[in-house]
């Protein structure tokens, strides 16, 4: 706990910075540091370099033009430099009176009267006061909690805190790491010829300790929960065959090698007696759909019902109707639920459930609602995962007494985030697609040659092929009335444009009926260029669609470029991505371009993503209350990180307590997201 005498209002601030105990406080690490340890004459001052002066005050002025400043003149053995502060207080003005000794930190530049710093931290001192022997830190803080009363509370947790090592000295020996405690102090405290790029770069040996200890902790936490789930009971599905045997005969195409070895995964996982917890990625196009379904019969064998939940509407319309043309010459009638549904047949779908009348239901967050109860549930398959929330995942969990939980996601994840965030789950990987398909030429073009990718868009059309424009993603609040008005504007010019086409509008806001006739038609051909928003992100598969056009592809991110691009190139006509650019371009927004014009392999794209992003942004941590690593990244540190895989069931299996220890230290305070 933290000392009980700290002030309330300073715990509050405290706990805006995450800070509850006195362990958070010693890991309330320097973002960077100043160096006070040494002192510069001013007449050798290097502009641009911050440095310490020590001087007397020979003039102090307050100056009302151009604005009120506070001007003050130091004076060493050497030569003057002006000091400028544009907001003071009375106290600063006293502080900084004639004939004051002082020692002054900041950035030396040249001034219009010679060499000055502005806003330098300055303090009084006496004719002794020594130089400080280490260098001094600057810490994350929130409005009203200055550097010195943080300084304060740390340097007191760091004296009175135990910090024992958690981990054996022969594996820190193996593994070439310091101390933990001797790390923290030092961190803290580093003395002046530690190099300050090591420290600020978090490469010192010390912040590889840290960094280690914190992946370490994750996964010992994440082998303790693989081994939890696997001593929970779950129902046996063997595989009989039957029906997976007949699907897989009245499908037009064959397997590939990749989704026969990850359905192999899946139906071993589903015969035994625990819940599976397996993620199943590949790339758009990659054919998981069908591999859930052969997972979704071989529930269905033994008795179970399956529940198949995707994140929008589209997405599980798309489910639904391909599901439906499979199963049904099975005798398998899926089940629809949706919250844009009446009521009255939101009743009826969730009676069917309850009695067991269907096999299969698929929908999208409706399912895990409340009244939603499934007669005997086996299977749970959460399509795009990742854009569920953890309690919502949970939540249709719930519905059985322990299901097994296939989870999927087209967005491919780099394979340092899935050693990192994923190592509680088994993974599948579709890593081929589909013989036949043909690449897709991406084409970067900027919007004022608009005329001319019209043209290609008709030519395209009149050829008897088809084409997508997708509108563009706004980020703003009501995203979606914006975004929706400017598809229906966009429609309406479009439909101007290419008199000779039918131009069909598709958006999130239509009527589920109304939006099915719609795709279906641009699925028959009836439709030859569909606007529409970005609710054709996933599983919309049009052979025919030749074409995408995407409006304002520089607001956009990578992984969504990359599931668009991905609904053409699935028939074996050559197919064409432009990306429509405005100026002038961000560079984020340049290297988001050029890294989608330059890949086309999902797992690429997803590192360049990684890269750029972060793991937070990929991971959907906002809204899944995934807690993410503070210290360590998963992008550069993989060799910490594959550092404490190897060793994390050595320690759980020859040091139980040092495990627990450990997960103590580092997990008490943390959310747990594993249960999911």
């Amino acid at each position: 706990m933290i000392p009980a005498n700290i002030p309330k209002a300073t715990l509050a601030k405290l706990a805006k910075l995450g800070i509850h105990n006195r362990f958070d406080l010693i890991l309330h690490l320097p973002l960077r540091y100043e160096d006070e340890t040494q002192l510069q004459r001013i007449a050798e001052l290097t502009p641009g370099a911050s440095t310490q002066v020590e001087g007397e005050i020979i003039h102090s002025e307050i100056m009302f033009r151009p604005r009120r400043t506070l001007i003050c003149q130091i004076q060493d053995d050497s030569g003057v430099l002006h000091l400028r502060f544009l907001n003071f207080y009375p106290s600063q003005q006293k502080q900084l009176a004639v004939g004051k000794k002082i020692r002054a930190l900041g950035e030396a530049r040249e001034g219009y009267f010679g060499m000055e710093m502005v806003h330098p931290k300055c303090r009084t001192i006496g004719e002794d006061t020594p130089l400080k022997q280490a260098l001094t830190p600057v810490y994350p803080t929130t409005a009203g909690l200055p550097q010195a009363t943080l300084n304060k509370h740390i340097h007191s947790a760091l004296i009175e805190l135990e910090m024992s090592d958690t981990l054996p000295q022969a594996l820190l020996h193996r593994l070439k790491l310091p101390g933990f405690a001797d790390s923290v102090k030092l961190l803290h405290n580093p003395p002046p010829e530690i190099s300050e790029e090591a420290l600020t770069g978090r490469t010192h040996p010390a912040w590889l300790r840290i960094k280690f200890d914190e992946l370490l902790a994750q996964q010992l936490s994440m082998r303790l929960h693989y081994r939890k789930r696997r001593n929970r009971n779950a129902p046996r599905l063997p595989a009989h065959g039957r029906c997976t045997q007949q699907l897989l005969q009245a499908l037009p195409f064959r397997l590939t090698q990749a989704q026969q070895k990850s359905l192999r995964e899946i139906s071993r996982d589903l015969e035994q007696p625990h819940p599976m917890q397996r993620l199943l990625q590949g790339d758009v196009g990659s054919g998981k759909t069908v591999v859930a379904a052969l997972a979704a019969l071989q529930a269905m064998e033994n008795g179970y019902q399956v529940a198949l939940m995707s994140p929008t509407e589209i997405l599980a319309e798309q489910h639904y109707l391909k599901l439906h043309d499979w199963l049904a010459p099975l005798g398998i009638a899926p089940v629809w639920l949706s919250g844009s549904m009446k009521k009255k047949d939101k009743l009826a779908a969730a009676e069917r459930i309850a009695q067991g009348e269907t096999q299969i239901a698929i929908g999208t967050h409706a399912l895990f609602q409340e009244q939603v109860e499934f007669q005997k549930l086996g299977l749970v398959i959460v399509d795009e995962q990742h854009k569920f929330g953890v309690q919502q995942r949970l939540a249709l969990r719930g519905k059985g007494s322990e299901p097994h939980q296939l989870m999927m996601s087209a967005t491919p994840i780099p394979r340092t985030l899935a050693m990192s965030y994923y190592a509680d789950l088994d993974v599948s990987v579709i890593d081929e697609l589909p013989p036949g398909r043909t690449p897709v030429i991406t084409k970067l073009v900027s919007d004022a040659r608009r005329e001319e990718v019209f043209e290609r868009v008709r030519r395209a059309c009149m050829e008897g092929r088809q084409a997508y424009w997708v509108c563009p993603l706004i980020n703003e609040s009501d995203a979606m009335e914006i975004e929706l008005q400017t598809a229906i504007e966009t429609h309406q010019a479009l439909r101007t444009t290419f008199p000779e086409l039918n131009v069909g509008l598709v958006h999130g806001k239509l009527p589920p009926a109304e939006k099915a006739a719609i795709m279906a038609a641009f699925k028959a051909g009836g439709v030859q260029l569909l606007v529409a928003t970005t609710v054709i992100e996933v599983g919309v598969d049009v052979p025919n669609a030749s074409m995408m056009v995407i409006e304002h592809a520089e607001r956009m991110g990578l992984a969504q470029l990359h599931q668009l691009r991905g609904r053409v190139g699935r028939g074996t006509v050559q197919s064409l991505c432009v990306l429509l650019y405005q100026q002038p371009l961000s560079e984020l927004a340049r290297a988001r371009l050029k890294i989608i014009y330059e890949n086309s392999n999902g797992f690429d794209i997803a590192q360049h993503d990684l890269r750029l992003r972060g793991p937070g942004e990929l991971l959907g941590a906002r809204q899944s209350g995934v807690p993410m690593l503070r210290f360590a990244d998963v992008s550069q540190d993989t060799a910490l990180l594959n550092g404490a895989r190897a060793v994390a069931d050595e320690i759980l299996r020859d040091f139980p307590d040092a495990a627990q220890a450990h997960l103590q230290r580092w997990m008490a305070n943390k959310h747990d997201y594993l249960h999911a």
